[in-house]
């Protein structure tokens, strides 16, 4: 179903249209068949059933200025946006009654193809809102999500408890082979039949009831949980002294400089979030210092005062486990995964249990090498500092070698080179005020197409961490494209929290965070690639998302964008081979303690939402589980329960965490193919991988779709190699 059917729906009822000639045109013994219409026909036939009510609230209108509309940033506040989200349930509400309450015969175009279109100006409400949650926040959008969650699960269920839709939806799909239906059409009309099932339609009243309360008690809890790590992650540790800061690269200290200043406190900061964290832990030589800011990190969430979240866990887990045997699942996670690559849990434990064993050994290497260093047992926080000093010994490599390489701007503009390269995209930057942005710092560009010059969208770049925005990376869609909605500008944006560096001075990044940038412009990239007519058919399955988002960290050292881009931030010269050399010899080193803190999150993630009873000691289980699989003392998990945002601030990633190491199979294995045709540019993969990867979004099934691209299944192996780890 598309987005913003799962935030909406409707049971009060406006005056509505008829829509007996539209039923005709699609039904009629001498009109065409459903499958011979075409999309301006079929959208024609759906809006026609859809009552034509005018919004009221400012938030609500279409947007307007250039690039065919953008979103009305300096208009948004939280009053005006409370009022547009409340109207926009009930013009919701009135176009689901009108496709419910039909007098004409279900078919697809009246009703599937309707379904597509409803809820057009909540749908552009709540992309703003869920901006403004997650990259401005603070009390008064806190206070506004905490009122709407509720309300909008509500409204959801409304349109999955609705009996007349539903029946109408299972009667197109049913009959898809006897009334004609394409190919296409069928997959959507059998999916939205099929994910209104998962989701209770074909429960009775009682059923419906018992769902509809356990829904909006999660919704509660996620918004809750959610907040409270913001709250944690809002904190700081002070340095007072520099020689705290004793072997933290200069751009590091000017940045903690720069964190200080900008929350009134002396000193230096070591802001709560892993941009921060991570160059102290790899750098700083005061071990204590390295103790506490590395405690203050993995205790997001577990203090057990006003922000523990563990509560809120144990309540999440106990409501999913209710749901899923309501819905007549053994568990959560056989439940969401019914529309995944993976389809069972089991499938997903064996890849990752393939893989634990072999990262498992490679800690106990990379252990005993940062102990013969060290000379004392090694602990979490200090894994990083001894790893570094290992990789200066193996290899030569200190990576203060590599961050000068690593400017933000010219790191970004390496991101638009290899999507010019591969896709023909062209990103120009915008004068500041062209279009409205959330946040001053927010940068804009303008997206075409190089061969025909056509216009693609428009891109935002949010780079900045600030008080209120919540941790990591992400990439966010402000409008996608669909044939049926019309082939607007897409407008994308991907947000960041790197702490600014000093007036004038560059911002330099590590290689993971150059990564991690490649990789969340790998999701932008799909989107602006996006050729679907139908909206729904713009998401892809949990598990298969990340592939084309990591298969684009690949480029970063590519040398054309080394050549090109990634220039020393002083002397102006590219990065030498000698140095890539390095690089590339070290690539699997630390490989251990990347692999084991990640999937260990994995295989907690999905070990907790296979229990028959959930637990309700969450600290507890967290270690147990992690007893259970011989978690290695020296790591601790890359996101532990109590702040597992992927987890518990909906249901996206819940029994999924393991979808990165799904993805980064084909994700290998793609990379491969580009390398063994002698050129990772080569135009006729990357054309081939635009148009079957990226383009048809969920159009048609996709492991058919890579088999189509590769002309075979993915290959394990290629993960395992590229890790570094035994392949048999």
């Amino acid at each position: 179903m598309h987005r913003r059917h799962l935030l909406i729906g409707g049971a009060s009822l406006f005056a509505l249209t008829g829509c007996a000639s539209a039923g005709a045109l699609e039904n009629g013994m001498t009109g065409p068949t459903a499958a011979s219409l075409s999309t301006a026909d079929e959208a024609r036939i759906a809006r026609a059933v859809l009552p034509t009510t005018a919004p009221r609230a400012e938030l609500l209108q279409p947007w307007t200025g250039p690039y065919e509309g953008v979103p009305p940033w300096d208009k948004v506040t939280a009053p005006k946006m409370r009022d547009a989200i409340l109207e926009g349930i009930e013009l919701q509400r009135a176009d689901v009654a009108a496709i419910a309450n039909s007098p004409d015969a279900p078919t697809f175009a009246n009703t599937l193809v309707a379904m597509e279109l409803i809820g057009e100006p909540l749908d552009r409400a709540m992309n703003v809102f869920s901006v403004m949650t997650s990259n401005i926040g603070g009390d008064e959008w806190d206070a506004l999500e905490t009122e709407l969650s509720p309300i909008l699960s509500a409204a959801s269920d409304e349109i999955t408890f609705n009996e007349k839709l539903f029946q109408r939806i299972k009667a197109v799909a049913d009959g898809a082979e006897t009334s004609g239906l394409n190919a296409q059409q069928t997959r959507l009309a059998e999916r939205s039949r099929d994910a209104f099932v998962r989701n209770g339609a074909a429960l009775d009243a009682a059923g419906k009831a018992e769902l509809g309360r356990i829904n909006t008690a999660l919704s509660n809890a996620f918004t809750g949980f959610g907040q409270k790590v913001v709250a944690d992650e809002n904190t700081w540790t002070v340095i007072s002294s520099e020689a705290g800061l004793k072997g933290l690269p200069a751009s590091n200290k000017a940045a903690a400089a720069a964190a200080a200043r900008a929350r009134n406190v002396q000193g230096w900061a070591i802001v709560n979030t892993r941009s921060s964290v991570d160059p102290f832990l790899t750098f700083a030589d005061d071990r204590a210092l390295r103790e506490q800011v590395w405690k203050k990190f993995v205790k997001r969430g577990d203090n057990n005062d006003a922000n523990d979240t563990k509560s809120t866990i144990a309540q999440i887990v106990a409501l999913r486990q209710q749901r899923a045997r309501l819905l007549g699942f053994g568990n959560h996670a056989e439940w969401r995964m019914q529309d995944t690559m993976a389809k069972t849990p089991a499938a997903a434990s064996e890849l990752m249990m393939r893989v634990w064993a072999p990262a498992k050994a490679r800690v106990a290497e990379e252990v005993a090498d940062m102990k013969a260093i060290a000379g004392f047992d090694i602990e979490p926080w200090d894994y990083l500092y001894f790893a570094e000093k290992v990789r200066k010994a193996k290899y030569d490599l200190d990576q203060n070698e590599l961050k000068p390489y690593f400017e933000l701007h010219a790191v970004r503009a390496a991101s638009f080179y290899m999507a010019e390269r591969l896709y023909g995209f062209v990103f120009k930057q915008l004068p500041k005020g062209t279009v409205s942005t959330f946040e001053p710092d927010v940068t804009t560009y303008e997206v075409t197409d190089k061969a025909t010059g056509k216009l693609i969208g428009l891109y935002y770049a949010d780079d900045f961490a600030r008080p209120g925005k919540r941790s990591g990376a992400w990439m966010t869609t402000y409008r996608s494209f669909s044939q049926l909605t019309g082939s607007k500008p897409i407008l994308a944006s991907n947000n960041n929290n790197f702490v600014k560096a000093e007036a004038g001075q560059p911002l330099l990044i590590s290689l993971d965070d150059a990564e991690t940038l490649f990789h969340e412009f790998g999701h932008a990239l799909h989107y602006f690639s996006s050729v679907v007519t139908y909206p729904s058919f713009g998401n892809t399955p949990r598990d298969f998302v990340e592939y084309p988002s990591q298969v684009h960290e690949h480029w970063v050292l590519s040398r054309p964008i080394l050549d090109g881009y990634m220039k020393h931030v002083e002397t102006g010269q590219p990065m030498p081979q000698a140095l890539v050399d390095k690089i590339e010899a070290s690539s699997t080193f630390n490989q251990g303690y990347a692999t084991v803190s990640y999937l260990s999150s994995a295989l907690v993630d999905m070990d907790l939402h296979t229990q028959a009873t959930p637990p309700t000691d969450i600290a507890a289980f967290e270690k147990a589980s992690l007893d259970r699989l011989g978690m290695p003392k020296e790591i601790v998990m890359r996101h532990r329960l109590p702040q597992f945002n992927h987890l518990f601030t909906s249901d996206a990633y819940s029994a999924g965490y393991y979808s990165y190491l799904w993805s980064e199979v084909m994700d290998a294995d793609t990379w491969a193919y580009f390398e063994e045709s002698g050129d990772v540019f080569n135009p006729d993969i990357g054309g081939r991988f635009k148009s079957i990867i990226l383009a048809p979004g969920n159009t048609t099934d996709r492991g058919d779709a890579y088999r189509q691209f590769r002309g075979r299944n993915p290959d394990v192996a290629a993960l395992l190699k590229v890790r570094g780890f035994p392949v048999s």
